[in-house]
């Protein structure tokens, strides 16, 4: 019998606010968007809860947002900046988000931050593998959304 693969599950949120994605560059020099893994005693939470705790870590707590349902699924393996440098396997569950006011405070693990455009953005210049399909998925729907609504 062939041994299972394993995976990290994070939560990644596609936050909004005025036509614009928030995108995020992490200490490795990787851009990203907020949200993460599950911790280990975290297996049991709501997966809402998870993701109220990562937008705090990541992005302060003098925001208000709202997230809705999940919208994307992503699977994402990358080299982890730890010795030996394992790769990993992350599967995430991607929601959709508006941020309503406050200010982005960003975590000492994010050097920078950026609004891009939704209609004119190109993914690929920033993300590679499961976050550059999972970005590329988000921003399809986000623009059929927006053609919808015209």
């Amino acid at each position: 019998m062939e041994p299972k693969d394993s995976y990290f599950i994070a939560v990644k949120v596609f936050l909004e606010h005025a036509g614009r994605l928030l995108i995020l560059k992490d200490n490795f020099g990787d851009w990203d968007l907020p949200g993460g893994r599950l911790k280990k005693d975290e297996f049991h939470a709501l997966l809402e809860q998870i993701v109220a705790r990562k937008m705090t870590e990541e992005l302060g707590d003098r925001i208000q947002y709202t997230v809705s349902q999940p919208v994307v699924f992503m699977r994402h393996e990358r080299q982890e900046a730890v010795e030996g440098n394992p790769t990993v396997r992350i599967f995430a569950i991607g929601y959709a988000g508006i941020l309503e006011q406050g200010e982005i405070v960003l975590s000492p693990r994010h050097v920078k931050m950026k609004w891009v455009d939704i209609p004119t953005f190109q993914p690929d210049k920033y993300f590679t593998g499961g976050w550059l399909k999972g970005v590329e998925d988000y921003l399809k729907i986000a623009r059929d959304s927006a053609i919808q609504k015209r």
